[in-house]
């Protein structure tokens, strides 16, 4: 089949959950011979070419900043790529047995679902995340949340044939309107199916992601000066960037913490691997997350995982409290540091029930269950010749 999948990042040129979804998605699918084009906006410099193996790319936008200063997502950018999707699938639209997108930043599925008439292809939609109507007010405003939450329910009355990541988000997605189709896919995983060899832990506490509100990235020296009361030796590693870096950057200096936290920046992927091996927990004190993929990637190297209780966060799911991490009642100091205590106090117990729960799990959350259920999604699509 000819499929196009659309998706404003790519990774690695942006670098997040989705972003590996999408990336890895396009990568299996070409491997078992379907031919797929992607279609993002450009991260790279002007006339680069970017580095993607058995899949096309087409850009659909210039470069731009994503993120404002405060780290919220910027309105421009989905405005300007829903216009380059509406313009690339009047083009080639009919080329397309399907078109996958996500729902967010829900220009583009607008722009799709204008342009299907032409294209007659048929629509999938990966809703990573459905926001209430307070949360969308709380995001950009009154008058702007309010807006965005239309946006978004306007999104839900399209036709199409609907996946989530989570049930969270299923149940969401239900309750917003949608009375269509919805598939809870099985995960996102793309790496090995059985852990890694278990080691020894080291007195270190990992976070990687990206350094926005949402992550709550300076809740964390708080909560690791507060743990080292206790471990005197505790260590922790920030990896990733993002607009509050440079808070953070002052906080771990406020608290004299320079020799004891590091914040690199943006790292390669096997340094994200590397430190996850030896990390005695991965922290993922986020507020809000569509899936976590983060949890899978400490799992599948026997570390557990330290996530946050809240209404927005769906990476709970993925936590088995006590076998392959602990959920934490809240992002204070206090709470945060008494989860990284107690994974410690569970010692080489935990790392082997962490290892138990990968190997357990991994196979049913694989990339590879879920592009099964993404295929058959599209068994009554026919190829159609290009026009």
């Amino acid at each position: 089949m000819r499929i196009c999948l659309i998706y404003d990042c790519l990774f690695p040129y942006t670098v997040g959950g989705a972003e590996r979804y999408y990336r890895s998605l396009a990568e299996r699918l070409a491997s078992e011979g379907h031919h797929v084009t992607f279609v993002t906006l450009r991260q790279w410099d002007r006339g680069a070419v970017p580095q993607v193996t058995g899949f096309e790319v087409d850009t659909a936008g210039p470069r731009m900043a994503l993120y404002a200063g405060s780290g919220r997502r910027r309105v421009l950018p989905p405005i300007v790529f829903g216009l380059g999707v509406f313009w690339h699938l009047l083009r080639f639209g009919r080329r397309y047995d399907a078109v996958q997108c996500a729902s967010f930043p829900y220009f583009s599925l607008l722009a799709a679902a204008l342009a299907r008439g032409a294209g007659r292809f048929r629509l999938v939609v990966d809703w990573h995340e459905v926001w209430t109507r307070s949360y969308w007010r709380e995001y950009l405003g009154a008058v702007g949340g309010e807006v965005g939450w239309l946006v978004q329910r306007l999104c839900t009355r399209i036709p199409q044939r609907a996946f989530c990541f989570s049930n969270l988000h299923g149940a969401r997605l239900r309750a917003e309107g949608f009375r269509g189709e919805i598939t809870v896919l099985p995960g996102e995983w793309s790496g090995p199916l059985q852990p890694m060899p278990v080691q020894d832990a080291e007195q270190l506490v990992v976070f990687a992601g990206r350094h926005i509100p949402e992550k709550r990235v300076l809740a964390i020296p708080p909560a690791i000066e507060l743990a080292r009361k206790r471990l005197p030796e505790l260590r922790c590693a920030i990896l990733g960037d993002g607009p509050d870096r440079p808070e953070l950057l002052r906080l771990v200096a406020e608290l004299r913490l320079v020799e004891v936290i590091d914040v690199p920046g943006f790292v390669a992927t096997a340094q994200v691997e590397e430190a996850l091996g030896r990390a005695l927990c991965m922290l993922l004190p986020s507020r809000r997350e569509g899936y976590g993929l983060v949890v899978l990637e400490a799992a599948a190297r026997a570390t557990p995982s330290v996530v946050v209780a809240g209404p927005d966060n769906a990476a709970v799911e993925l936590v088995a409290e006590g076998e392959n991490g602990f959920i934490a009642r809240s992002a204070s100091p206090e709470d945060l540091a008494a989860a990284i205590l107690t994974v410690h106090e569970a010692g080489a117990a935990v790392r082997d029930s962490t290892a138990k729960w990968f190997a357990r799990n991994a196979p049913q959350m694989s990339l590879e269950r879920t592009m099964k259920v993404v295929l058959e999604a599209y068994d009554d699509i026919r190829p159609h010749a290009a026009a």
